[in-house]
C-alpha cells in the first residue's frame, strides 16, 4: 500500500486512529501512539497541500491552538522552572498537526457520525466496566480503590469520574438519536452512578452541566423545564440517597462535603479537599507574576513560597508543593498570568463564533464534543490541569474533534441524518 493511499479519507484506519486515542486511554501513555500517527499523517499532509478542501477546519484549529501554545510560550518568560517550562512548550507542538489531521480524515459528515457513535460504544464500555465494578469490588482494571470505583482506569488512577462526565454527551446524544428520549433517560440514568460512586464532586457538577443542558435542548420552555428538572432532581436525590445507605465510598464523600456547612475556615477547607489553601496560594501566585506567571507546569515548585505556614501540600523537603490549581481560571492566571488569560478568552471567542456560524446540521455533529468541552472547562467547578500531559492530550483530542465537526461541509447528495435535533 502506498504512502499516498494511506493517507485517503476512505481508508478506515484514519477515523480510527482519533477513535484509538480514546480506546487506549485508561492504558498508560499508549494513547500517545495514535496521537503520534496521526500527528505524523497530519505533517505529510501539510506537506502535500493536502488541507485545501478543509480550509476552514484548518484554519480554526490552528487559531485555537495558537492561543493554547503561546500562553505557554509567553509564559516562560518569568518562569520559576525554565527547563519544566521549555519542554512542555515543546511538547504541546504534537497537538497541531494531530488537529489538522482530524479535520482532514473526518472531513465528511459521514465518517464523523461513525467515530462519534464508536466513541459513544467506547464510553459505554466503560460504564458497564464500572456497574460490574459497583457489584463485584473488581472490573477489567482490578479491584476499586476505598473510597470510589475507577473502573477501567485502576485503582491508582482516580480521573475516571471526571473522564467520565466530561465524555458522557456522547453516551447521552446518541442514545437520543437512536433510542428517543427514553433512551436519553435510560442513558442518563446509567451514567449518573458510576459518576456519583466514582466519587469526584467535579465530576459530579460537570455531569450536572451536562444534563441541565440537554434537558433544556429537550424542553425549550421554562415551564417544561422547571418541571423536568424537578423530576430530575427528585432522582438523583433518591440515587444520592440509595448510594449514601449502601456505598461506604460513597458515605465518606458526603460527610466530608457537608463539613462545610460547620462554617469555619479549617471545615470548608477540609470539605473542599484542601482546596482553598490551593487557591490562595495560586491566588498569591498571579499577585507576585501578574503579567506571565510562575510558567507552566511551574505550579509545583513555586507553591511552597506562596503556601500558608502548616500547608499540607508542601513537601517534607519544603521544595514542591501542590502540582496544580485545581481551577483552569486560577491555573491560566498563576501559570501564564493575565496575558495568558486574554489569549485563552480570546480561544474561547473564536470558538464561540464558529459554533455560530455554523449551520444547523454542522451543529449536531459538533454538540457532543461541544458539550464535552463546556463540561470540561466549566469555569465554576475544580479541574485537573491543562496542560498536564495527560489531561491536555484529552482537551485537545476534544478540540479537534470540534474543530472538525463544527466546519465540516454538507454532503452534496442525501444529507446525513443529524445526531440530535438543530437548535
Amino acid at each position: 500500500m502506498t504512502g499516498r493511499s494511506l493517507l485517503r479519507a476512505d481508508v478506515p484506519w484514519a477515523a480510527l486512529c482519533i477513535v484509538a486515542v480514546l480506546a487506549l486511554l485508561p492504558i498508560g501513555r499508549l494513547s500517545e501512539l495514535p496521537l503520534a500517527i496521526g500527528a505524523v499523517a497530519g505533517l505529510v499532509l501539510l506537506a502535500r497541500g493536502r488541507l485545501g478542501e478543509v480550509r476552514s477546519g484548518v484554519v480554526l484549529a490552528l487559531v485555537l491552538f495558537a492561543a493554547y501554545w503561546l500562553a505557554a510560550v509567553l509564559s516562560a518568560v518569568a518562569a520559576v522552572r525554565p527547563d519544566k517550562t521549555l519542554s512542555t512548550v515543546a511538547s504541546l507542538l504534537r497537538f497541531a498537526p494531530f488537529a489538522l489531521f482530524a479535520v482532514y480524515a473526518l472531513r465528511r459528515p459521514a465518517d464523523l457520525e461513525r467515530a462519534t457513535v464508536a466513541i459513544a460504544a467506547i464510553v459505554s464500555l466503560w460504564v458497564i466496566d464500572a456497574w460490574v465494578q459497583m457489584l463485584t469490588g473488581y472490573s477489567l482494571a482490578g479491584a476499586a480503590e476505598a473510597e470510589r470505583i475507577t473502573g477501567i482506569f485502576g485503582a491508582d488512577n482516580v480521573k475516571f469520574g471526571p473522564v467520565l462526565a466530561t465524555l458522557s454527551p456522547f453516551v447521552l446524544i446518541v442514545a437520543r438519536e437512536r433510542y428517543g428520549r427514553r433512551g436519553l433517560a435510560l442513558a442518563a440514568l446509567a451514567v449518573l452512578v458510576p459518576v456519583l460512586l466514582a466519587g469526584s464532586r467535579s465530576a459530579w457538577i460537570a455531569y450536572a452541566l451536562v444534563c441541565t443542558v440537554l434537558a433544556w435542548r429537550e424542553t425549550r420552555r421554562w415551564t417544561t423545564f422547571a418541571a423536568l428538572g424537578t423530576a430530575v432532581a427528585a432522582i438523583a436525590a433518591l440515587a444520592v440517597a440509595l448510594a449514601w445507605q449502601v456505598s461506604d465510598r460513597f458515605d465518606a464523600r458526603i460527610d466530608r462535603s457537608l463539613r462545610a456547612f460547620e462554617g469555619t475556615g479549617q471545615a470548608i477547607d477540609e470539605a473542599s479537599a484542601g482546596r482553598l489553601a490551593i487557591w490562595h496560594a495560586a491566588a498569591s501566585m498571579t499577585a507576585a507574576h501578574p503579567l506571565t506567571g510562575v510558567g507552566v507546569r511551574g505550579f509545583r515548585y513555586a507553591y511552597p513560597q506562596y503556601a500558608t505556614p502548616g500547608d499540607r501540600f508542601v513537601d517534607a523537603g519544603g521544595d514542591t508543593g501542590a502540582s496544580h490549581a485545581h481551577q483552569i481560571v486560577l491555573e491560566v492566571l498563576s501559570e501564564t498570568g493575565v496575558i495568558g488569560l486574554a489569549l485563552w478568552l480570546a480561544g474561547t471567542v473564536v470558538a464561540v463564533r464558529a459554533w455560530r456560524r455554523a449551520d444547523a446540521a454542522a451543529r449536531a455533529r459538533a454538540r457532543p464534543a461541544a458539550l464535552a468541552l463546556l463540561a470540561a472547562t466549566f469555569p465554576l467547578n475544580s479541574h485537573l490541569a491543562f496542560y498536564s500531559a495527560w489531561w491536555s492530550l484529552l482537551f485537545w483530542w476534544l478540540l479537534a474533534l470540534y474543530a472538525a465537526a463544527v466546519t465540516t461541509p454538507a454532503p452534496a447528495a442525501s444529507p446525513s441524518r443529524p445526531l440530535s435535533p438543530p437548535l
